[in-house]
């Protein structure tokens, strides 16, 4: 386990000796000194609150807004369903891409809502959710909805108030 360790040493400086050949104003930092910051003035545990006294500022005012990202897939690999059907026929797993003209991942506004298509049916109901997995609504007609953004490989979704969000995203 220790030749780990060095590896990661190695790639640590020199991943940052590429970093500072191209803005000479990096710096590394390490948490025992975060920590301190953070102590010295009387600021709670957080991540948000962690990267305010990376930063320099640790006393800088919050603006209460929260952007959350997700990292989606751009195609379906999986060429053929896994069970063959009888005759020894394969079944496409190839679903149509665009659904009324709607697709996977899309932003769109239902009922004055933001939210991300996470499922379609071939008769124009989607699964709409938030990043975090909430359902906004199961079945959702395409003729209520609204495109905000096209799908992604990136999907940002910000968010007003609490600016630390207590769930996990996958």
């Amino acid at each position: 386990m220790l030749h780990v360790y060095s590896q990661m040493t190695a790639m640590r400086w020199a991943m940052f000796s590429r970093i500072r050949e191209k803005y000479s104003h990096a710096n590394i930092t390490y948490g025992y000194i975060t920590k301190c910051i953070r102590i010295a003035n009387g600021l709670s545990k957080s991540h948000m609150v962690d990267a305010r006294c990376i930063s320099g500022n640790p006393l800088a005012k919050p603006s209460g807004t929260v952007y959350l990202l997700k990292f989606v897939r751009k195609n379906n690999r999986q060429l053929h369903k896994a069970t063959i059907l009888k005759g020894g026929k394969r079944k496409s797993n190839k679903a149509p891409r665009f659904v009324k003209g709607f697709q996977l991942f899309d932003k769109v506004v239902y009922e004055r809502k933001e939210c991300f298509i996470f499922g379609r049916r071939s008769s124009g109901y989607f699964d709409l959710r938030l990043l975090d997995g909430t359902k906004v609504h199961a079945s959702a007609s395409w003729k209520k909805l609204k495109r905000v953004e096209h799908a992604s490989t990136l999907l940002i979704e910000r968010r007003k108030g609490d600016s630390s969000p207590t769930f996990a995203l996958a």
